[in-house]
């Protein structure tokens, strides 16, 4: 399941500010010669997390975590709703067979103690109680969930935390400069194409109760933060969330942003499609401007958006080749 509008933008606490990036002995990546020095890090809790060294087998209970780590080039040994992750994140693909710990919100503690892993890598969005049973089985490091005031700056801080842990440093640079670059990049193809300063807004749905509800990306989420890095204009106007920087409104709401470019992400998980099919019929959404000049894009399924840089640069082509074609 997609996190739901209840979770985030009505009852979400505001954000862990997230602690500086912990220390290594040593400091250089010790992914092709493991050290047997010990890690001590700093998480977004502040707790003081200490390993034997660079860890390897890893446990992922969210999956954006779970990117990061197979981004950096580690298969994690167990994963948290590996179905939805393989439906919903296929910018970085498992190549292993990780063990299914469960769900995101409750992942089980026995299945993840049967695989006695090195470390824990949890966010802040998992109760604490479970944090503390999970803590039980193995050191837990826990991820700053999200940040509506920098969310490029928390994505980037929180995959150099799991490099650290995971001795892979120099492959999270070379990460963190390849979304820079992608940035770069569909920034340009945009500005060429005479669309720099466009006004976007990007959403997604749901159905409930044949009544389709609707969650704004304001400015505050990590998809508004890279639409504006690529010189777009977010088009919502309500105040989103302090975590995630999501809102919620329904179909009328969708009546005030005028003539603008929408995309969304369908539903790979079920192919449902809330907007182009949900609303096919609805005469509010066939009277929206944008829907009426066809500047409504669908983009292509499995790009997760509250995943990693891999996913984000997965957004940026899609998103520029959706307005640019």
């Amino acid at each position: 399941m997609r996190r739901l509008p209840t979770a985030l933008a009505v009852t979400a606490a505001a954000a862990l500010a997230l602690a500086g990036c912990g220390t290594t002995e040593p400091a250089a990546d010790n992914s092709s010669s493991p050290s047997a020095r010990s890690i001590t890090l700093t998480d977004a809790t502040g707790a003081k997390v200490k390993l034997d060294g660079p860890a390897k087998k890893v446990v992922g209970t969210e999956w954006d975590v779970v990117e990061d780590l197979v981004s950096l080039g580690v298969h994690p040994v167990g994963v948290a709703d590996v179905k939805g992750y393989t439906a919903w994140d296929t910018s970085a693909p498992l190549t292993n067979s990780p063990k299914d710990i469960g769900t995101r919100g409750e992942p089980s503690t026995d299945t993840v103690a049967a695989l006695a892993p090195d470390l824990i890598v949890a966010t802040t969005d998992l109760k604490p109680a479970v944090v503390e049973q999970l803590k039980k089985i193995a050191p837990v490091l826990e991820m700053q969930s999200a940040d509506a005031s920098d969310q490029i700056g928390r994505m980037k801080k929180n995959l150099g935390l799991i490099a650290e842990a995971t001795g892979t440093t120099a492959k999270a640079e070379e990460l963190k400069k390849g979304f820079d670059a992608k940035i770069a990049e569909g920034r340009k193809a945009l500005a060429d194409a005479g669309l720099a300063g466009r006004r976007v807004a990007f959403g997604d749905g749901y159905v409930v109760s044949n009544q389709v509800s609707v969650r704004p990306y304001t400015s505050g989420s990590l998809i508004g933060t890279v639409n504006e890095k690529l010189g777009l204009r977010n088009a919502w106007t309500v105040k989103g969330d302090e975590k995630y920087g999501l809102a919620t409104t329904d179909v009328e709401g969708l009546t005030g942003l005028g003539d603008v470019q929408f995309a969304y992400i369908g539903n790979k998980a079920d192919g449902s499609d809330p907007f182009t099919v949900g609303l096919a019929e609805n005469p509010v959404w066939k009277g929206l401007p944008f829907v009426k000049k066809d500047n409504v894009h669908r983009l292509p399924d499995g790009i997760w958006m509250f995943g990693g840089p891999r996913a984000m640069e997965a957004y940026v082509d899609a998103l520029v080749g959706a307005l640019t074609k």
